[in-house]
Parts: structure tokens; sequence; C-alpha cells
């Protein structure tokens, strides 16, 4: 009897296996993505019964050639690198976007006496790159500020993914995130009375980030359409609780940090500021903010981030179910 109760059980199991999926996220573990490590901690994506697999990036990876390879379901990717990755042939399409609100921000030393964008002509300003260039260089280009590193325009400095080129003074103002680097380089000893900020949210050219993306063919499959539309809910609900209960997520971020190299204090802050994005987000896209973004990218001058308006590269498919 027992035994035949215990092959019904595993049984049961095998029949009720979960979908297994694979999200790639955009950078290295942190209060960034903590609605899907939420969402993983808590049991939401079992609820949905799916089996997630979170995987970090880093500065090596790049989320679209990696689902391009075949190496995830889904990504975590910034509007401008998807976009110009589906200009280049990488069939990406936005099925959801969490993050509402823009938090990248050019943080520059008041010493410098930039008051103003037009100030920064003559400036040297650090740049991320990897796709992550596209809004900046956008701006320029509607600023009419070349970036050729003249008197009348800017040097551009390719910026590593962290503040030293502040601190050491190599440049005038270096790339961050609300929620990330400018608490990177207070932490380190300047105090935010002696910087200014641009945000680009404030400019006018602000482009959506954190958003997800799977290439086309997901989408002609009406069983893994079911499977993201899951993902996707079980996500923002993951979103949800960390607006609830950010010491806890930042702990759940912690948790499942391998590397070690976080830190509470900054885990806690950065879920705090990552909220702010998210806010009032239902995970479903907004045109108008996709086509401002859209807009943004195309206003690229001489060298735009995107030569065409996109076609396809959004789809309700997913978000129709939620």
């Amino acid at each position: 009897m027992a035994a035949t109760a215990v092959s019904a059980t595993m049984f049961a199991g095998a029949a009720n296996a979960a979908d297994e999926l694979t999200l790639q996220l955009k950078w290295v573990t942190q209060g960034q993505f903590a609605g899907y490590y939420v969402a993983a901690d808590k049991g939401f994506y079992e609820e949905e019964g799916l089996d997630v697999t979170i995987k970090p990036g880093g500065p090596d990876i790049a989320p679209p050639q990696v689902i391009a390879g075949g190496g995830a379901d889904v990504i975590v990717d910034w509007m401008p690198s998807a976009l110009a990755s589906r200009e280049k042939g990488v069939p990406l399409v936005n099925i959801a976007q969490p993050f509402q609100k823009s938090g990248m921000m050019l943080t520059c030393r008041k010493d410098t006496g930039i008051t103003s964008p037009e100030d920064f002509r003559g400036k040297t300003l650090g740049v991320w790159f990897f796709g992550n260039e596209y809004p900046f260089l956008s701006w320029m280009s509607q600023l009419g500020i070349p970036t050729d590193g003249s008197d009348n325009g800017v040097t551009v400095l390719k910026q590593g993914f962290n503040v030293d080129p502040l601190l050491q003074k190599q440049a005038d103002c270096i790339s961050t995130m609300t929620y990330n680097e400018y608490w990177q380089v207070i932490d380190a000893g300047i105090p935010a009375d002696e910087l200014v900020v641009f945000k680009y949210e404030d400019q006018g050219v602000a482009t959506l980030e954190d958003g997800l993306y799977v290439v086309e063919s997901s989408l002609e499959d009406p069983a893994m359409v079911d499977k993201l539309a899951r993902f996707v809910r079980a996500s923002m609900k993951g979103w949800s609780y960390a607006a609830e209960n950010p010491e806890e997520a930042a702990d759940i971020v912690l948790e499942n940090d391998a590397t070690g190299a976080q830190t509470e204090k900054h885990q806690v802050r950065m879920v705090g500021e990552i909220n702010k994005l998210v806010a009032g987000s239902d995970g479903k896209l907004d045109m108008e903010a996709y086509n401002r973004t859209v807009d943004t990218l195309l206003a690229g001058g001489s060298d735009p981030v995107i030569t065409k308006k996109p076609e396809g590269a959004t789809s309700t498919a997913v978000s129709d179910k939620l």
C-alpha cells in the first residue's frame, strides 16, 4: 500500500512538473532586480507553476546576445539597447515594462563650475558603453554638443562600472543611477551639496529602462505566451511585495548574491530608490513612454541610435493575459 501511495505521489509530481523558464538579468545581483528574487523566494513563481532560473549579468554579459544564442527565455534590458539590437537583427520584443521611470543621470562635481547642460562644453564626461551610451549620445545630439573632444564639445571618457573617474578628477561628470553609483560617490566622501545632478527624466530625454524582452518566435507559441504571462504576473507580485517590504527584499537579494560584494546598507537604499521607478506599474508598457523613447533615440542627428521607427518591437500578447 505504502509503495503504491509513493508511486502515486511521484506520478502526481511528474504530471504537475513546473514549467522551466530562464531569466537573464542586465547586471549583477542587486536591488535593481529585487522583484524577481522576491518572487522566487516567496514562492510566487511556484504558485504559477513555474521553475524560474535567474542568471545574474555582469560587465561581459550582453543580454541580447544571451537570448539570441538560446541562453535565456526572457531578458531584462534597457529599451535603447533592445531597439538598437533589434535594428541590428536580434528580433527582441518588449512584453512587459516594470520600470516606469528612468534612474539615469549625470553627476558632476560642483567645483567644476557646471550649473547647466550648456556648461558641459569643454568638459570630460564619463559614459557607460555596451548599449548604455545611447541615451547620452542622443541627449548631446539634441543639445547640439559634439562628442568629439573639441573645445566646443565634450570629451567622452569610457567609464568603467565604478565612480573612480569622479573621485580621481579624471572626469568632471560621470554616469550614475539614482539607486546605485550616486550613493557610491556619497559613500566615498563627496557630500551631496558638493555635487550637481542632471536627471535624464528632468532633461526630457529619459528612455525606458528595465523592461522584459523575448524573441519574436516565443510569441508564436501559445503555450509559451501563457508561461510568460504567468511569469510577468508573479514578477509584478514580487515587485509589489518589495515595495511594501523593502528591507526584507534587500535581505533576499543579499541571500542570492553569490559574490558577497553587496552590503545591507547599500541594498536597502537601492531597493528604496528602485521602488520609486517601479511605483504605479502594472507591468504593462505605456505606449506614450515608448513613443517618447523612440523619438529620443531617433533624434541622434548624424549618429542616431536607431535609423527608423521600429515595427513589431512591442507586443501586448502577454500583458493581455495578465
